[in-house]
């Protein structure tokens, strides 16, 4: 096996060609199966259940046979399990129960969550495990397939096999980034609380442009949303700390324009039926100070006022006992 040469000439005619088999033809399985293919391995065979996974597989795997997955796992030297990370614990014993690897066979999951580990049980019959997961987000389309260019993939394998991992990523058109095994559930809660809460942040903004009677929020909120994205990302190059970008009243430390800010969003929260705007609004501020604080943008003294501000009030049938305990993220606290 060569991976990792250079592809070169027709793709039938390039060394370390394997026969990959697509378990899961969601919109991640659909898309890395292609780009595989483009690379120059056969995809002889692929699972597909609901009918949105069986038109992906038709558009973007055509010609390969749709097939329930331990036949697919039998005519693959290469098995790409891409299914849903509760999922794939069951899936990779249950494999394994009935007798469905093979000795030498590569098996490659996708899941962010996992490491190598959890394809143990396919090990064990003699199988290789590795575990890729591309840092982007899938539109299960064509349009996919660009995007890997230049992606980073977390790669966890055995010290023995990684570099065919990190192979594998290469000829996909990614770039490898090694990740230890007891590292994956963090490195993938951050990939999550990155990308899934930035999309919450961007639809409560949205909501409540609506609501103060813009009709284009997204136009408006483009190039202040771009902006920042770019200026994190910069402050955050070497040992940086993206906080250095903040802007804005936290910044500044102007704990009365904070304060109106979450009246009137509590004020908007609750005729739109959304109290999670509020306290999403609260909870940020919360950390953008502290940390604000700690890179001395603001003094301890704004840092107070803003903490202050934002503390939620004490229900008035349920006054706040006398020898409340500090919080240990207020400046001046013990740690």
């Amino acid at each position: 096996m060569t991976l990792g040469a250079q592809p070169v000439g027709r793709p039938d005619q390039r060394p370390g060609r394997l026969g990959v088999g697509v378990v899961g033809a969601g919109r991640a399985g659909a898309v890395l199966g292609s780009a595989l293919r483009a690379a120059g391995h056969l995809v002889v065979g692929v699972s597909a259940v609901s009918e949105a996974s069986r038109s992906r597989a038709e558009t973007l795997l055509p010609g390969v046979p749709v097939l329930d997955v331990p036949d697919v796992v039998e005519r693959a030297e290469l098995v790409l399990l891409a299914v849903p990370d509760d999922a794939l614990p069951g899936l990779v014993r249950g494999l394994s129960d009935v007798g469905a690897w093979q000795a030498g066979q590569l098996v490659v999951h996708v899941s962010g969550r996992y490491g190598a580990d959890v394809l143990r049980p396919a090990r064990e019959r003699g199988a290789i495990p590795l575990a890729i997961h591309p840092a982007m987000t899938f539109t299960g389309t064509s349009v996919d397939l660009p995007r890997l260019e230049g992606t980073p993939f977390a790669v966890t394998a055995p010290g023995p096999v990684l570099p065919i991992a990190q192979a594998l990523v290469v000829e996909m058109g990614g770039e490898p980034v090694v990740l230890a095994e007891e590292q994956r559930g963090l490195y993938h809660a951050a990939l999550a609380h990155g990308a899934n809460h930035l999309v919450v942040l961007v639809a409560q903004a949205v909501q409540l442009l609506r609501a103060a009677g813009v009709t284009e929020p997204g136009r408006l909120l483009e190039h202040l949303l771009r902006a920042s994205l770019d200026g994190a990302l910069r402050a955050s190059e070497g040992e940086g700390d993206p906080v250095q970008a903040l802007t804005g009243p936290v910044s500044r430390g102007d704990a009365g324009t904070v304060g109106e800010h979450l009246a009137v969003i509590e004020e908007a929260g609750t005729a739109l039926l959304a109290p999670d705007l509020a306290g999403s609004y609260r909870e940020l501020a919360r950390a953008a100070a502290v940390r604000a604080w700690h890179l001395h943008r603001i003094d301890e003294r704004q840092c107070q006022r803003l903490l202050d501000v934002l503390d939620p009030p004490a229900p008035p049938d349920r006054p706040a006992p006398p020898d409340r305990p500090a919080s240990p993220d207020r400046p001046g606290d013990p740690a």
